[in-house]
């Protein structure tokens, strides 16, 4: 079977001169084991994550916008595209601007599959890649629409983000606390608290008391494609900084899978600043150890109300006022 029969869609929405994506010459199809599948994360007009299974010489492909799913209790939406050549399993770069497809393609998982089904509604896989592993099911339900759900228990360990969390806050102090070093010291700065709920690249926001906020706060959606991805619960305030309104994150409850309010705020500290979140209207807030002192005079010169001191060993205590996080005025 000539390769055009299978790829004249694909190569009808793509030039050689204008995309760095394989176009392979017409040809004879490659002859391969139908063993491969590679999960690609395609930050285009909409973050999706494209799933690609090697099938009779093409990739036959599905965009799956929130991400093949770890957990068997939610299917994901699967939209059944043109076959891709062989070569794309490899191809990551960026496709550019005006172009069909246009955004950053990055490799997020590959490896082999064995099928258990294949129809022409239904196909069950056995996956074993880097991240993801495991027995599959796609199914189709109108036309391009398909669903991909997992037929395994949930991965071992992961558990996922919760629905609700409700902020821990701190009691009131006058004077910085005795044992300084047992401390990290942040600005408190005055603004309205927000959790966020990242995952499958979508972010919702609710306040103090757990009502959704979502849609008051247009600008940090993009907060989600941003951590691709990630599936993280943060902790922050909207304040003003530079003039601009902007979300300070200062903790992080939940991380791919796992809660962190166990661990300790150090540690906690240190998976956020590794997040490396500097966005157009969102930080990680600053964080100093020790030195309270030093971070209330810096806070009375830039006119907040008061600054935050947290033991370095304190876990997160979901909706209770606790003395390992003090509030101090300045």
């Amino acid at each position: 079977m000539p390769r055009a029969d299978k790829l004249s869609k694909y190569r009808s929405k793509r030039s050689r001169e204008r995309t760095p994506e394989p176009v392979p010459p017409d040809g004879p199809l490659p002859e391969g084991n139908d063993d491969t599948f590679v999960i690609q994360e395609h930050h285009a007009r909409r973050l999706h994550w494209d799933f690609r299974l090697e099938r009779d010489g093409v990739l036959v492909s599905w965009a799956i916008p929130r991400g093949v799913p770890l957990d068997p209790r939610t299917n994901h939406l699967a939209v059944h595209t043109e076959d891709h050549p062989i070569e794309y399993a490899t191809f990551a770069g960026e496709i550019p601007r005006g172009e069909y497809g246009g955004g950053r393609v990055e490799i997020w998982d590959r490896g082999t599959y064995s099928t258990e089904k294949w129809t022409d509604r239904e196909v069950k896989l056995v996956l074993a890649g880097g991240r993801v592993s495991g027995r599959y099911v796609l199914f189709q339900t109108d036309g391009d629409n398909w669903m991909i759900h997992r037929m395994d228990p949930r991965v071992e360990g992961w558990e996922p983000l919760p629905d609700l969390l409700e902020p821990m806050r701190p009691v009131q102090r006058a004077r910085l606390p005795q044992h300084q070093e047992r401390y990290g010291f942040e600005f408190d700065w005055g603004g309205e608290r927000i959790l966020a709920y990242i995952s499958g690249g979508s972010a919702r926001f609710r306040g103090a008391r757990g009502e959704d906020v979502t849609a008051d706060h247009a600008q940090l959606r993009s907060l989600g494609p941003a951590l691709g991805s990630r599936q993280v619960l943060l902790d922050g305030e909207m304040t003003t900084l530079a003039g601009r309104s902007t979300y300070a994150i200062y903790d992080i409850l939940h991380s791919d899978g796992r809660s962190t309010i166990d661990q300790a705020y150090e540690k906690r500290r240190t998976l956020l600043d590794e997040l490396d979140l500097n966005g157009p209207h969102w930080q990680v807030a600053p964080w100093f150890r020790g030195d309270g002192a030093a971070v209330r005079a810096a806070a009375r010169e830039e006119r907040l109300a008061g600054i935050v001191a947290k033991r370095l060993d304190a876990p997160y205590e979901p909706g209770k006022e606790s003395a390992s996080w003090l509030r101090i005025p300045v």
